[in-house]
């Protein structure tokens, strides 16, 4: 009985609060001395017919009022500031209270106020016309199980404020450091010292354990994790600390405590009140954090991927509160829980936690790799289902705002998404198939739009089979045609396979596909700053880099100090193919170029070069150099002869290739990351930028060499920027 008289009190006064459509209730001295006084008279005697609202009745019931008047009386709460309180609670039930009147209806209480034992035949269910004098001792004891109760409400904002505080802390942090690299690069290049070295070689720049961050750690085959570097880890892991010790901190249990049953139900309250509000309060974090028009990437340099690292984990613990949140309750509402749960408020509440739970199991890598886009499309719909029936939990709760802020990032966010969609129009574009691995995509730009170098666009092919999906790619701006960008997209399963399909049935596998570009995202690293700039790409990782190389050569020509390096690690020559035009204009830039091949004795595709505008190449001349072996060779028979032929074409495409790429410095097999580092850090006149993008795998081998080469002996300035953005 004691739960059931308190739930009607509390819903009764916080119904009215949530009518002023405040975003929450902050409670304080006032509010709490209103709220014990009347859950203790709702608890001690009945003044109203059940029919008549119980504020009301305080409100406008002279015996009910003399008795709240003589409850404030107690400790000295019957002060100006309380009494404002209350009679702006009854002015939300429409009765007009003034001072006088809480002044006179104190004096009514110490003349004819009565004790329950005073009451011939009492029974606090039935109506009494007389004010109630309660207990001291009891009064007391109501004061301070409110003061644990409320209390716990208006910590729980400021602990929110507190976990969104860290976060800010976190990205000034980030901005600052992030931001100085390019605003004071000369005092960042001279931190070489022993302090600065150990901080980046053991908290900053490395992988958190085994040097792995891109490639993913698999275990029983179907679970794959991505282990954030180093400092994402401590940010993380202070993160996750501070939430545990503040939805631990100021709850405990007022003995004897008068409305809630038991201890356990008490605590079970206060933390499932307590990680309720927190997790409200995270949740426009979790918005944001998932955006492509995140504002925060460009305040702290971050990329889209770190913040999806950060969004990730936020959503984890996020969930976890709301999980103790769904418990506690579940065990504060006891055998009330199967009438209750019919409420519309919890009923939504469920259906938010379960679409929580959901999400964090699709959002597995392992289902994301293989059914990416099934994944996104119910990623969105199950976060739809978190923030409404979040919405619907909370509207009559006051925390309602959050909830408007989360909407109001994803409404904003996909508003600049169409936005860019709709500036940058819907060209044709030129896609073709290279080398049977790589699509080239020309799409024509408006002449408004900027390219960024090292940048990336999502791009749709509207076609009827794909054209809701987009993807992210690096590009370059195209040589051969002014107002154009391309981009480089391998082929692997989804869009691209498709594509892949579609133009193998065209001539010259080229055909014009109607596009939507939304970009450019992302923004050029600090490399420029530094006296070598080194780039480093694997596979099809090559765009992005070039383009970023190309730039900083650009603005470095009177730079005749900076030394700028490309090297590009390929398995094939054919891979050469579809990035050769880019590789000839490097010829009277400054960039110094090296190019590995792996697998040099592999001629799949050679003689699609045939088809490029070779200046040293005469398919005419090869033909005839091979028609003139033929007749010199005395007995052969023919397939040995048609394979010299074969052999002696590819080698001289080959040979082109090498005469043509001149300005190339092409080695046989695969680098060594280690040594790679260490020598261009021995070659350089000072500080060295290493900027890449590629195979996971090269990418964790780098980012290892370069933190073993922080404390080289020259003292030089050591960073590292990693341009794949891994986020499925």
């Amino acid at each position: 009985m004691k739960s059931g008289i308190f739930y009607l009190t509390i819903g009764s006064l916080l119904s009215v609060a949530a009518g002023t459509a405040a975003p929450y209730e902050k409670y304080g001295a006032p509010k709490k001395a209103m709220y014990a006084c009347n859950y203790q008279l709702s608890s001690t005697a009945t003044w109203c017919s059940a029919d008549i609202d119980q504020t009301t009745c305080y409100c406008s019931n002279p015996y009910a009022l003399s008795s709240v008047a003589g409850c404030y009386s107690y400790a000295g709460r019957n002060t100006t500031k309380n009494y404002k309180v209350l009679i702006e609670a009854c002015s939300e039930v429409n009765v007009t209270l003034t001072m006088d009147q809480l002044e006179q209806a104190y004096v009514n209480y110490t003349k004819n106020a009565k004790s329950p034992a005073d009451i011939e035949g009492f029974n606090a269910t039935e109506v009494v016309e007389v004010p109630i004098k309660l207990q001291d001792n009891v009064t007391d004891l109501y004061m301070r199980a409110y003061d644990v109760f409320l209390d716990n409400y208006d910590f729980s904002l400021y602990y929110g404020s507190g976990l969104l505080g860290y976060w800010c802390l976190v990205f000034v942090l980030a901005a600052i450091c992030n931001w100085s690299k390019i605003l004071f690069p000369g005092l960042f290049k001279s931190l070489t010292g022993p302090f600065s070295t150990l901080v980046r070689k053991h908290i900053t720049m490395p992988a958190t354990f085994n040097n792995r961050k891109t490639h993913e750690f698999t275990f029983l085959k179907f679970f794959q994790i991505l282990i954030p570097s180093r400092l994402e880890t401590l940010i993380i892991s202070g993160f996750v600390i501070l939430t545990i010790a503040l939805s631990a901190t100021r709850i405990y249990y007022i003995e004897g405590d008068p409305l809630f049953e038991s201890r356990k139900i008490a605590i079970s309250r206060y933390i499932a009140d307590r990680t309720g509000i927190l997790a409200t309060n995270l949740t426009p974090l979790l918005i944001l954090f998932a955006g492509r028009n995140n504002f925060l990437q460009w305040v702290t340099r971050w990329n889209f991927a770190t913040f999806i690292t950060y969004h990730k984990w936020v959503a984890r613990i996020t969930f976890i509160l709301v999980l103790i949140h769904a418990v506690g309750f579940t065990i504060d509402l006891g055998s009330y829980y199967s009438e209750d749960v019919k409420d519309l408020y919890l009923i939504m509440g469920i259906v938010a936690t379960v679409g929580g739970g959901i999400i964090l199991f699709q959002g597995l890598l392992y289902l994301r790799r293989s059914w990416y886009e099934f994944f996104l499309l119910t990623h969105i719909v199950l976060a739809v289902l978190w923030i409404a029936g979040g919405w619907l939990h909370v509207v009559d709760l006051g925390y309602i705002h959050w909830f408007y802020a989360a909407a109001a990032v994803w409404v904003f966010d996909r508003a600049v998404r169409i936005g860019r969609l709709i500036v940058f129009g819907f060209p044709r574009s030129t896609v073709s198939l290279l080398a049977d691995e790589t699509l080239k995509v020309d799409i024509p730009k408006p002449a408004h739009w900027k390219s960024v170098p090292g940048g990336h666009a999502f791009i749709h092919f509207l076609r009827p089979s794909c054209f809701w999906q987009s993807h992210p790619f690096t590009f370059t701006e195209s040589y051969e045609q002014k107002d154009t960008i391309t981009l480089y997209c391998k082929v692997k399963g989804g869009v691209t396979h498709g594509l892949y399909q579609y133009l193998a049935t065209h001539p010259g596998k080229t055909t014009q596909i109607r596009v939507a570009v939304e970009g450019p995202y992302g923004e050029p690293t600090a490399a420029y700053r530094y006296d070598s700039a080194i780039f480093i790409a694997g596979g099809n990782g090559i765009p992005g880099i070039f383009s970023e190389a190309v730039s900083i050569a650009s603005r470095s020509r009177e730079n005749t100090k900076q030394t700028i390096k490309l090297f590009w690690i390929v398995r094939e020559y054919k891979s050469l193919l579809w990035f050769y035009d880019e590789l000839r204009q490097l010829k009277n830039s400054k960039i110094q170029t090296t190019i590995f091949i792996t697998k040099p004795d592999s001629q799949r595709h050679l003689d699609d070069f045939k088809q490029k505008d070779f200046e040293n190449y005469n398919s005419d001349k090869i033909y005839k150099e091979s028609e003139e072996k033929k007749d010199h060779t005395s007995v052969k028979v023919e397939s040995n002869s048609e394979n010299e032929d074969e052999a002696s074409s590819t080698t001289d495409i080959i040979n082109t290739i090498h005469e043509e790429l001149d300005h190339i410095n092409f080695k046989m097999g695969r680098p060594t990351m280690e040594e790679l580092v260490g020598e261009e850090i021995k070659e350089s006149t000072g500080s060295v930028a290493f900027v890449a993008c590629g195979h996971p795998i090269m990418l964790d081998d780098l980012r290892s060499s370069v933190v073993k080469n922080l404390d080289n002996k020259e003292k030089k300035r050591i960073e590292f920027f990693e341009q794949l953005q891994v986020w499925a």
